[in-house]
């Protein structure tokens, strides 16, 4: 079943079998619930990439997940590595090397790793989530598309930290051309909170691309604001950009949060619901 277009599994449940269970946390009639555990083993590794369909990431946390849930309205929303693989274009179509052909080929021509590429299966084998947004639980009420901001002041406050959580969901170097990643941090404060989903992507001589999604949380009104950004720039404009600069360029460019603040925004979505009591 899909929800605003995203797939959404047949009962939001985080509840896992797994050798731990997750940390949750209770405020304000939510329930925020984190898992950390190893890198998937061969057979769970099977079983994601025939559900699937592609060639999965070297690094992947198949059991790692952050979830926000609203227990009075039903309303919920997961992140995990299968729902964000699930989302990689499978056509082939969307593939750097072939949008950007020319400089691929020109920097990986005749190179070991560039015929292995090849001979895989087509996918977009950066891993870049097309949209992905989380999963919303089947009872959830839609979000709709809203100009209401993220308050970023509201955000800066001092207010204590009750709960958070950083959870890598995968990793790739990308046959050691670059790195991709997807990872998810969540903060919860007494009156709100907000996730971050943030896709990071490096592909040397070719392609800078970040993919962040924010859920911001108001307890009081149960607002909830969904933002939805991508951003992306030709790398060798980047290290042009930074040569100036007194920082190391290339660990500014293995920096997502440094690139998150240097890269042009491309698109850009808002989004909003507001739960009943």
């Amino acid at each position: 079943m899909a929800v605003n277009g995203h797939r959404s599994p047949g009962a939001f449940n985080t509840t896992m079998p797994s050798e731990a269970s997750p940390r949750t946390y209770n405020v304000s009639g939510f329930q925020i619930a984190t898992q950390k555990l190893p890198i998937l083993k061969a057979g769970p590794i099977d079983d994601m990439t025939n559900k699937i369909g592609i060639q999965i990431p070297e690094m992947i946390f198949g059991d790692n997940f952050v979830a926000i849930q609203h227990v009075p309205s039903g309303w919920g929303i997961k992140f995990d590595a299968f729902g964000a693989l699930d989302n990689v274009d499978k056509s082939g179509e969307k593939r750097l090397k072939v949008a950007y052909s020319q400089e691929w080929h020109a920097s990986r021509e005749g190179a070991h790793d560039f015929q292995e590429l090849e001979e895989v299966k087509p996918f977009d084998w950066s891993y870049t989530p097309q949209d992905y947004r989380g999963e919303l639980a089947p009872t959830s009420p839609p979000f709709r598309e809203s100009n209401a901001e993220i308050p970023l002041e509201l955000l800066k406050r001092p207010d204590p930290i009750l709960f958070f959580d950083d959870v890598i969901l995968y990793e790739d170097e990308l046959a050691d051309n670059g790195i991709a990643m997807l990872s998810v941090k969540i903060r919860v404060m007494p009156a709100r909170l907000l996730l971050l989903s943030r896709f990071f992507m490096r592909l040397d001589n070719v392609l800078l691309r970040v993919k962040d999604t924010r859920v911001y949380v108001e307890f009081d009104t149960r607002q909830v604001i969904r933002e939805y950004v991508e951003k992306e720039k030709d790398y060798n404009a980047v290290k042009e950009q930074l040569a100036s600069r007194r920082d190391d360029a290339s660990a500014v460019m293995r920096d997502p949060a440094q690139m998150a603040e240097i890269l042009p925004v491309v698109k850009r979505q808002l989004e909003e619901v507001t739960l009943p009591g």
